[in-house]
């Protein structure tokens, strides 16, 4: 469980209930089923417009990966493949295949197994490129389904707004008659004004907190996520391409540390 973004969203949120109650206001005035509608409908709609109908349908299968703990480890990743690149140089390549089984991730797993399997390391590390750049769509894909509704939540936001500013002028224009204009009172006309303009700008609100409080919020912690992982993959593809150049496995470590920013590499005695 990533910590990190439970507590954001948990302080994000108290901060914005404290902010109103601090305020003299009520957390009743900021419920309203039409506003949800409008906005929640309108940029769910809109998604779907803009991108194919399968991407929208797994954006929880894609949300869930935000509160999932990323694990990534750069130094115990390279440890692994040097550890295989010790046994390659000792007794081949092609005793991996036995180990194959043994190995903790599915793309180093099959890059080795590619690698038995292709003597060029130039087609080997095209195919592996390939699977990256496959994985990387893939990425894209989820950050763009919450980026594009981040755009477009505070859109319908400012949209419900302004429909529901034109069905309060009308309602208010329309309450006229002989019997309403004797009885006229310009404090409580007023005062109906207010409210009915409080209520449209919630459309706003529901706009701008969805779009700065969830959407906009997952689609970078998604982005960060995805530039973790590829860089543990280009790990992973230098350490393939190295053992099958058959390098020694010092120099492969040396190499693959290059990648680990400074702040993660072991201190050195």
């Amino acid at each position: 469980m990533d910590l990190g973004t439970i507590i954001g969203l948990v302080a994000g949120i108290s901060i914005i209930i404290f902010g109103i109650i601090s305020g003299g206001g009520q957390l009743g005035w900021f419920g309203n089923i039409s506003s949800i509608v409008i906005v929640v409908g309108g940029t769910v709609t809109a998604t779907m417009v803009a991108l194919p109908l399968n991407a929208v349908g797994k954006v929880f299968s894609v949300l869930k990966n935000v509160f999932i703990d990323d694990k990534t480890n750069y130094v115990e990743t390279i440890e692994e493949i040097v550890r295989w690149a010790e046994k390659a140089r000792k007794d081949g390549l092609l005793s991996l295949e036995a180990e194959l089984s043994k190995m903790n991730s599915g793309f180093f797993r099959n890059g080795i197994e590619l690698a038995i399997n292709e003597r060029e390391s130039t087609r080997l590390r095209t195919f592996l490129n390939l699977e990256m750049s496959n994985i990387q769509s893939r990425h894209i894909a989820g950050q763009e389904l919450f980026l594009y509704m981040g755009a477009y939540a505070p859109a319908f936001g400012m949209l419900g707004t302004v429909l529901g500013l034109i069905v309060m002028m009308n309602n208010f224009a329309a309450g006229g008659g002989e019997e309403a204009q004797a009885n006229y009172d310009v404090a409580e006309k007023f005062a109906e004004l207010l409210s009915g303009m409080g209520l449209a700008l919630i459309t706003t609100f529901y706009g701008v907190f969805l779009s700065n409080m969830l959407f906009i919020p997952i689609g970078g912690k998604l982005k960060r996520k995805s530039e973790n992982e590829m860089m543990l993959k280009n790990i992973v593809v230098e350490g393939i391409i190295s053992i099958h150049a058959r390098e020694h496995p010092i120099l492969i470590k040396e190499k693959l540390m290059t990648f680990v920013p400074y702040y993660l590499r072991p201190k050195k005695d």
